[in-house]
């Protein structure tokens, strides 16, 4: 009798399929005039083999150009990276961008954190941070009065130590100030909400505690049609050197009501809260969690200052309904996985579409999360404002994106909330 061979018999049950050819399907369509715009099918939801993209870490993003896709699709792969905007819904994607949408790289920055863009339309002016890794003032303004924007330093009275988020509200800017430390500008200054008048440069601290303990960063911020003012508070000032302290509190989201100094935790669940917007309509809230870039805060070793991406971390954004008359935020779910780097920056247009700043770019999603339109540049976009657009009757349709290494400006047909 022969000797059994399992691998033999089995071989003459199950027939040997052949190597997997690549599917041909088509990547891209058309669905827009415009030559700097890509039309994306079906989300790319199926991808010819083999394809690959690799995984961020803490020094590099990587953008959805970077797919690896074979030879054959080496046009897509070119065409995928030199595109201004990408279209992802056809339908209203081609609602978002208008007929000639335009993407103008306008100033080279340092590798510094450039954030807290707020435009100010008495002065005409666009009012920014930069994050330095010295010094961090003074900060920058673009003039928009001419017919060339102009980009200048500006020093407040007194200043205000590193702004990371910002808003305007009843003629002014609501500045979330990240950073802690004994002597700035000559004077201490706290995590809080500062505001700063356009028109007279003076700025003033409504808020630099809670109960004695300080903020850990208070990184973003939006002002409700109430008055009340809600701002994120993560711990990235201790990861990046901004503050002499370690962090006292809870990463958490609060509601401050400057009327009657009251601060009230109002979500306490992400790792990292970062972004914050509301809707137009003021029913809904939406928060970033970036809990991807985290460190450890260990008291055995009180001078690391560090934070690292994780990319299987949080990189998410979240809708909350607002209830109990505007003082609480309820039924929180999940709408957004940024498919690049982390939602940092987040707004609401008029229209009710969220927008965030993430990695190299910025994306478009309806209220639902559902990707819309993805905008693509050269650097690390952490936030972005909407200004009045001369070439559209003064209506909220450009938006500047701040970062690390540029300032940029694009037209479009979506048009931001007005801030009165």
């Amino acid at each position: 009798m022969r000797p059994f061979n399992l691998f033999t018999t089995l071989s003459t049950l199950i027939p040997i399929v052949p190597a997997q050819s690549p599917l041909h399907l088509p990547l891209t369509i058309q669905c827009h005039p415009s030559p700097n715009v890509l039309c994306i099918n079906s989300y790319l939801s199926v991808l010819p083999y083999h394809f690959s993209r690799a995984s961020p870490n803490s020094s590099s993003v990587v953008p959805l150009s970077t797919i690896q896709l074979p030879p054959a699709y080496n046009a897509t792969s070119a065409a995928l990276a030199s595109a201004s905007f990408l279209i992802f819904d056809a339908t209203r994607g081609v609602e978002v961008l208008g007929a000639a949408p335009t993407y103008d790289f306008m100033f080279a920055v340092s590798n510094a954190v450039h954030e807290a863009p707020v435009y100010a339309a008495a002065v005409d002016r666009l009012f920014l941070s930069q994050l330095a890794p010295t010094g961090f003032l003074p900060q920058l303004v673009v003039d928009l009065s001419g017919e060339t924007p102009r980009l200048e330093e500006f020093l407040s009275d007194p200043p205000v130590y590193a702004p990371n988020g910002g808003t305007f509200a009843g003629g002014l800017i609501y500045w979330a100030a990240s950073g802690g430390n004994m002597s700035i500008g000559g004077i201490e200054q706290r995590a809080g909400v500062r505001t700063l008048d356009p028109l007279t440069n003076k700025t003033e601290t409504l808020l630099n505690n809670y109960f004695g303990y300080y903020f850990n960063t208070v990184d973003d911020i939006v002002v409700d049609a109430k008055g009340d003012v809600w701002f994120t508070d993560p711990q990235y000032s201790w990861f990046n050197n901004l503050t002499d302290t370690p962090p006292q509190l809870t990463p958490a989201t609060y509601r401050f009501r400057p009327s009657t100094g009251a601060v009230s935790v109002v979500e306490d669940t992400l790792t990292q809260p970062n972004g914050i917007a509301i809707s137009p309509d003021q029913k809904t809230m939406y928060l970033s969690d970036t809990g991807a870039d985290t460190g450890v805060i260990d008291p055995r070793f009180p001078s690391i200052h560090s934070a690292t991406f994780n990319a299987t971390g949080k990189r998410t954004v979240y809708k909350y309904d607002i209830v109990d008359n505007g003082t609480a935020i309820v039924n929180k779910r999940p709408i957004y996985l940024a498919q690049e780097w982390a939602p940092d920056g987040l707004k609401v247009a008029a229209n009710g579409m969220v927008v965030t700043a993430t990695g190299m770019g910025m994306d478009v999603l309806d209220e639902f999360g559902t990707l819309i339109v993805r905008i693509q540049t050269n650097y690390t976009v952490e936030n972005f404002a909407w200004v009045a657009n001369k070439k559209d009757g003064g209506r909220l349709t450009e938006v500047w994106m701040t970062g690390n290494r540029g300032i940029a400006r694009v037209r479009w047909a979506l048009e931001g909330q007005t801030l009165k």
